[in-house]
């Protein structure tokens, strides 16, 4: 597909791909699963690129409750929450995130150490710097934001059961996870998942299907036009959007809520930008673009 048609007016007609998978990972796949490689950090130094957050981005910790400073701009008193995938504590945890949650579906691990590139980035701090990013701009347009996990707190996880009730009791307004995914090398492009409907045990995704998917949606418009980085070449059928029901952080959810993909770290192509402090600062802008956008309008 033709990256110049796809605009974020395009994307609302994109016909959602159905891509129910049963990996280990709650996200799209993860290094270990998808490509065999270590998902266990390197030895190597980080890229020098891995900035710290932006100025005043500073806010509460995950799950403690506190709000951090909602202001007077377009978004005031919405809610939104950002959940920043995996955790660099899993690592050493083992025991605790291999434990089996409730997902509604079946059972799955609490969490995953994630992916990384072949140099020793980790996800775990890919998601965490995009989600500083991406709080610093949301406070800028007013908008309250809760993560459910920040710097050290908590030291492992959270479960993804625990990250789908975070923000169904922030009430959120919007709720993104932000991952990246571990393909084989040549895999490359993001996409965004949008929950499947699920109506089974503790799960009953049905009244966010429709907000969620315009959530989805408007984020991946927004972070293409971004961000440069195209719709993945691998799922999704050159939409960038993906629906599924196996996910718990998905299928646990009340409020509307999408998963972001938003590059492979095994690809060269895809490393490079994901180890760029100015990409990853693009890529924060796409999200926030996107979620303003379904605010404003919700």
């Amino acid at each position: 597909m033709a990256l110049a048609a796809l605009v974020p007016g395009a994307l609302l007609g994109w016909v959602v791909y159905e891509a129910v998978g049963g990996g280990g990972s709650d996200h799209a796949a993860s290094a270990a699963s998808a490509s065999g490689a270590s998902a266990a950090p390197s030895s190597h130094s980080s890229p020098s690129t891995d900035s710290a957050a932006p100025p005043g981005s500073g806010g509460a910790s995950a799950g403690d409750g506190k709000d951090t400073a909602g202001g007077s701009g377009p978004l005031a008193g919405k809610v939104v929450v950002i959940d920043p995938g995996h955790n660099q504590g899993n690592f050493e945890h083992a025991t605790e995130i291999n434990q089996q949650v409730d997902i509604g579906t079946n059972r799955k691990e609490c969490d995953t150490t994630g992916t990384s590139t072949d140099a020793g980035y980790t996800e775990a701090r890919f998601t965490l710097d995009v989600a500083h990013r991406l709080r610093a701009l949301l406070e800028k347009q007013g908008a309250t934001v809760k993560m459910t996990r920040d710097g050290d707190s908590p030291a492992w996880g959270p479960c993804v059961d625990q990250r789908a009730r975070f923000g169904n009791t922030a009430r959120a307004d919007a709720a993104i996870s932000i991952h990246a995914d571990g393909a084989a090398q040549g895999d490359r492009g993001f996409h965004v998942i949008l929950p499947g409907s699920v109506h089974a045990g503790a799960a009953d995704t049905r009244k966010i299907v429709g907000p969620s998917r315009d959530l989805g949606t408007r984020i991946a418009g927004d972070f293409l036009r971004d961000t440069g980085e195209p719709p993945s070449n691998y799922v999704g059928k050159g939409t960038g959007l993906v629906t599924r029901t196996d996910l718990g952080g998905l299928n646990l959810s009340t409020v509307p809520k999408v998963f972001i993909e938003c590059g492979n770290m095994r690809d060269s192509k895809d490393s490079a930008l994901l180890t760029s402090g100015a990409w990853r600062q693009k890529a924060a802008q796409g999200m926030s673009d996107g979620i303003v956008s379904f605010l404003r309008e919700s």
